[in-house]
């Protein structure tokens, strides 16, 4: 009998995140503002949280939709803040094999249910102002329950295929230069041709994104000439300002998470400490500037808000 020379390919154990590139050396004072980010990004959507769930005049789909907004917020930005912390603070750089698709699964798919959210809320606000009459007829509970369930199997249902598929590369480099499970990041380390993955993620980025932008803007089509069909110029000022937070919150949302994606697959010479934290960036961002958009901007919150540290003060 002959021996077989054939050899069983085990993958690493775990993987070394790098952290970001280049700045080794200033990581503990590149914690500071993101570790400010974080911070504020929790105060922020549990105020929201908080506010929502005891106020009952705030007990309306908008403000349903909002707190779906915090809580994808909170998942997304501590999804990747305790691990980054680790690295900057105890250069602890290793991440299991399997945690770290677990973090890509919660990275990714939480973006993609918080995109949803914004269509969500963009819908919210096309109905509220072009047909107002018909607004608690249309979003019923369970309506809005629905919706907040195809929210989250969107994410999942989008988003998994591209782990699993990620997963099942044989891997023979384990060092990814990066604070996170970044899904690119993390398949270039595969001895395999991995280009199905890497078309799955552009799929991801343009098709997914690019549909629900689409929705938005048909939205917001309707809206803006319901406003400007308005007789008084107060009025106008009015509705808009009620669709002004949202707007805000899509453009901080949308523009640096496509603009970060496409400059790391499709531009060479940026360098990489850019990518990585243009790509935190875009994680803690969001998370930290959504509370406070919709408290400055939305007058039952910040009115609430107010009289909740009024009667502290009193």
């Amino acid at each position: 009998m002959s021996n077989s020379s054939a050899t069983v390919f085990t993958n690493p154990s775990h993987f070394i995140l790098l952290g970001i590139p280049g700045l080794e050396a200033a990581h503990v004072w590149i914690s500071i503002p993101f570790c400010a980010m974080y911070i504020i990004a929790l105060l922020g959507n549990f105020t929201i949280l908080f506010l929502v769930t005891t106020e009952r005049s705030l007990h309306e789909p908008m403000y349903y939709f909002l707190c779906m907004l915090a809580v994808t917020d909170l998942v997304l930005s501590t999804s990747i803040m305790p691990k980054m912390l680790a690295i900057f603070y105890f250069n602890n750089r290793e991440i299991d094999f399997n945690s770290c698709f677990t973090q890509m699964f919660f990275i990714y798919g939480v973006f993609l249910m918080e995109s949803g959210i914004f269509v969500a809320m963009a819908l919210d606000r096309y109905v509220a102002i072009c047909h107002p009459l018909r607004y608690s007829a249309i979003l019923t509970n369970p309506v809005l329950a629905f919706s907040a369930l195809a929210i989250v199997l969107r994410g999942i249902i989008f988003v998994l295929p591209s782990v699993l598929l990620a997963r099942q590369w044989p891997y023979c480099k384990s060092i990814i230069s990066h604070t996170q499970c970044g899904h690119m990041g993390v398949v270039s380390q595969a001895c395999a041709d991995v280009r199905i993955s890497s078309y799955y993620g552009i799929f991801l980025v343009v098709l997914v994104h690019g549909v629900d932008v689409l929705f938005v803007m048909a939205s917001y089509g309707p809206i803006l000439r319901a406003i400007l069909r308005l007789p008084r110029k107060d009025d106008q000022l009015k509705t808009f300002g009620t669709c002004s937070s949202h707007l805000c919150a899509i453009f901080f949302f949308y523009i640096p998470g496509l603009f970060s994606s496409l400059i790391f697959r499709f531009v060479q010479n940026v360098p990489l400490y850019f990518n990585v934290l243009m790509a935190n960036l875009c994680f803690l961002v969001p998370p930290m500037l959504n509370p406070i958009i919709y408290g400055v901007k939305t007058k039952q919150i910040r009115d609430r808000l107010l009289a909740l540290f009024t009667h502290k003060g009193t």
